[in-house]
């Protein structure tokens, strides 16, 4: 249950908190002694009836008791005043655009790219540092040193906590899309309360910039690729878009998503997340289209290449010229660290004919969620078999 509640409150508690006290540092450390207490007298007092309510007043309490014992001057006497005041129905009620602030706080421009993602995926999704280390494919310290600057920039450039202007938006939106894209990639496939919020943050920004394509087209990305949730895993263990059964798809979300495909086709300022949300929408659409895919990719690459674009990119390639003019394209990324390209590898090289195995097991190591990892031991298991009938064929 307290892991519920931290999964689903605690960027909310932090947004509330960092509003009143103008300091991101205080309202996390408040909330994170908060779910301390709660872990010792929960089990003794019992789960209150809003245990989002909890958390939030009993770390707004924490906070003055701190500010109080740590007051040397009226600075710090006024926050505590401050906070001590706050009104209670504010802070357990809805608060519908306190993480929206935090996030473009976080995404100030002074900040690096990575730093304002991996900042604002701790404080608003609560995701640990091994988590977004993992979503960034970079060592656990290096990630821990950049949540860790990022925090003392914003101190020490006093950043505000505040939705930017109208003529600033558009700067940091690049930033930000980049965070809830992030969210929704992190919560998808079983954690559907971060997933669910990466949604809600969308329709926000939709409503707060609705001139804004690429916000529509990652609205629509997000919600093409959550129509086939209850799809993708069977028993456990994911299933491939391609195996997939479709009835399971929500066809409202499927309805939504295409819509707004649509919609950013008619402005023509063609982005990355409107070329991926289009490529969604082509699967969406059975049978796919796969030199349509190519080509999206196409464009893809051409306004935001990536290694990580072009691993997908060949995937549509083995589809329209087969798994020969795709392998070499794969082999030259530099996407070691990545247990898709070891995936995708071995699934190329299976159709070719020839021994996937190595490439299953580093694609094996190198994953980390549960399911995949059962989805690879099963390949490669199977394919550990074949290669040993060839060899008991072989003499």
């Amino acid at each position: 249950m307290l892991e519920e509640v931290f999964r689903a409150e605690y960027g909310r508690a932090v947004s509330v908190l960092a509003r009143v006290l103008g300091d991101i540092d205080l309202a996390e450390d408040a909330v994170q002694d908060a779910f301390a207490t709660a872990v010792r007298r929960w089990p003794v007092d019992g789960v209150p009836a809003s245990p989002a309510g909890w958390i939030i007043t009993t770390a707004r309490n924490r906070a003055v008791d701190g500010l109080r014992r740590a007051a040397k001057g009226a600075e710090k006497h006024a926050q505590a005043a401050l906070l001590a005041h706050e009104p209670e129905e504010e802070e357990v009620g809805d608060v519908p655009d306190d993480r929206l602030r935090l996030i473009f706080t976080c995404c100030h421009p002074s900040l690096a790219p990575q730093a304002r993602v991996a900042l604002t995926l701790k404080l608003l999704g609560g995701l640990s540092t091994a988590e977004i280390a993992r979503a960034f494919l970079v060592p656990e310290t290096t990630m821990a040193q950049r949540i860790v600057r990022a925090k003392g920039k914003i101190r020490a450039a006093r950043i505000p906590y505040r939705v930017p202007r109208d003529a600033d938006l558009p700067a940091r939106l690049e930033a930000v899309l980049a965070v809830v894209y992030l969210i929704f990639n992190e919560g998808w496939l079983d954690r559907a309360d971060l997933a669910d919020e990466a949604i809600r943050l969308g329709r926000v920004l939709a409503e707060l910039m609705p001139d804004e394509p690429e916000v529509w087209g990652l609205l629509a990305l997000m919600l093409l690729v959550a129509s086939r949730r209850e799809a993708r895993l069977r028993d456990g263990e994911i299933v491939l878009l391609r195996d997939q059964d479709r009835s399971l798809w929500n066809a409202a979300l499927v309805a939504e998503g295409q819509d707004l495909v649509r919609r950013c086709l008619r402005w023509n300022r063609p982005g990355p997340y409107q070329l991926q949300a289009a490529v969604n929408a082509v699967h969406s659409d059975p049978p796919t289209d796969w030199h349509q895919v190519v080509a999206l990719y196409d464009q893809l690459m051409a306004i935001a290449p990536s290694p990580v674009v072009a691993l997908h990119r060949a995937v549509a390639v083995a589809e329209v010229e087969g798994p020969a003019a795709a392998l070499p394209e794969v082999e030259a990324l530099d996407l070691d660290r990545y247990h898709l390209f070891h995936a995708v590898r071995a699934d190329l090289l299976q159709r070719l004919g020839k021994n996937p195995v190595p490439a299953l097991e580093a694609a094996l190591e190198r994953a980390d969620h549960p399911a995949e990892r059962d989805l690879l031991r099963r390949r490669l298991g199977l394919a550990a078999a074949d290669q040993q009938d060839r060899a008991d064929d072989d003499h």
